[in-house]
Parts: C-alpha cells; sequence; structure tokens
C-alpha cells in the first residue's frame, strides 16, 4: 500500500498557462487511513539552456524512495515529452522505467524493468509526468471532459477526466477555491477512485488529491507550501 501512495504522490501539481509555463516549486504532505504513516514529496518545474523543461518529482515514505522526472518541449499548444525515467526502491519490488521520444522516427524506445519497450510515436502522445501539465491546461481552458494517451510502462493507455464542480480546499499555505476534478475508470476494470482539486487562485496548481483503492483503504496529499516564479502561494 505503500507503493500505492508514493505512485499517488506522483499526480502533483505544475501550474500553466495555455501559452507560457512558470518555473515551480512546491511540497506536499501525506496521510494514509491505514496507518499512522505520514510521506513528504516536492515537485519542481525548471526550464534549461535549450528552451526545453524538466518536471522533477521526489517522494519518500518510511525507507521506501521514489523518483521521476521528465524533459520535454513546448511548441505552440502541444507538449512534446523527450526523456521520462521513474525509479522507485525500499520495501517491496523496485522498479525502473526509462522512455525515450524520438519524434523524427516516430517511435518511443526504452525498458521497463529491464524489458525492451517499442511504441508507435503518434501526434498528442504524452508520458505520465507531461499529461499533467495538459490537464491542467484543460482545466484552466474550463474544458469539462478531458481524454489522453498516455504511455504507461509498456503500453498505451487512455486517461479519461471530467469536472465535477467547484469547492474550498484547504491547506497550510491557505484557503482557496478549486475545481475538482476526477479521472473516470470502467467501474467493472476497477474500483479504484482518484480526485484532484486544482486552484484557480494560484493558476490551477493541484493542491489536493484523494485516492481510494480497491480494498476500501484511503489516502490524500495536501499542499503544503509552494512558490511560483519564486513568489510564494497564500490563501485566505
Amino acid at each position: 500500500m505503500r507503493r500505492a501512495l508514493l505512485l499517488s504522490l506522483a499526480l502533483l501539481a505544475l501550474p500553466t498557462q495555455a501559452t507560457e509555463l512558470k518555473s515551480f516549486s512546491a511540497s506536499y504532505t501525506a496521510d494514509w487511513s491505514a496507518a499512522p504513516v505520514s510521506g513528504t514529496a516536492k515537485r519542481t518545474l525548471e526550464r534549461q539552456a535549450d528552451g526545453s523543461w524538466k518536471l522533477n518529482f521526489d517522494a519518500s515514505m518510511l525507507v521506501t524512495s521514489f523518483n521521476e522526472y521528465s524533459i520535454f518541449r513546448v511548441e505552440g499548444e502541444q507538449l512534446l515529452p523527450t526523456q521520462y525515467r521513474l525509479k522507485r526502491s525500499g520495501l517491496g519490488r523496485g522498479k525502473a522505467v526509462e522512455h525515450n521520444f524520438d519524434w523524427a522516427n516516430k517511435q518511443v524506445t526504452g525498458k521497463d524493468e529491464g524489458d525492451p519497450v517499442k511504441l508507435p510515436l503518434n501526434p498528442g502522445l504524452l508520458d505520465k509526468s507531461t499529461y499533467q501539465v495538459a490537464l491542467q491546461q484543460d482545466v484552466a481552458a474550463g474544458k469539462r471532459s478531458m481524454s489522453y494517451q498516455v504511455v504507461d510502462d509498456d503500453e498505451i493507455e487512455t486517461y479519461d477526466f471530467r469536472v465535477l464542480g467547484t469547492e474550498q480546499v484547504t491547506t497550510r499555505a491557505g484557503q482557496v477555491d478549486a475545481i475538482k476534478v476526477e479521472r473516470v475508470r470502467d467501474p467493472t476494470q476497477s474500483k479504484r477512485q482518484t480526485e484532484m482539486w486544482f486552484a484557480k487562485e494560484w493558476n490551477y496548481l493541484l493542491v489536493k488529491l484523494r485516492q481510494v483503492e480497491k480494498d476500501g483503504k484511503e489516502h490524500q496529499i495536501v499542499l503544503e507550501q509552494g512558490s511560483i516564479n519564486g513568489q510564494p502561494v497564500k490563501g485566505r
């Protein structure tokens, strides 16, 4: 279950605008209903010297650690991932994934736990970090339902979402009005539930995530502190 929580932590926030990205740093706390266990996570977005962007995520819980990063380019309104890496270590089975996006030859190559990965690279395909950027851009644009093609380990999966409404969320950085979004899953295939809250006042930063596993155990993450372009986010 700690593994599931760390994977959920990976759904952290990245502030975006429809045509502009901003450097970002945020830390989160996590609570797991099944045990008195607290976790921490940090995510940063930085622009690289060549104009690309690097999104880095680190999380830890007890002796388990999780690192994920993605490098991507922005061309117009398109997000073009170029590299994706994931590494999990600690208790239980470790995991390592690497994906390389070759847009010239329209192929994704890499490894999933040592096994080779080779997939077709079609327009719009995203990795497991950059789809979050697209989701927040679409929420900011007022869309009510969203769907993305995502490279998930050694497969291409469809991730569907829908907007449920507006709610107030209390974080350690203050209270904000947020857009609540739910991931849509086929209930005959998965009983997992995922809900996310994006703060309108903070450039649609993801301030809260709640997940219920198929066994009914629940956990959530909540923003502790953050900044956008070096400016701290503060609520009411």
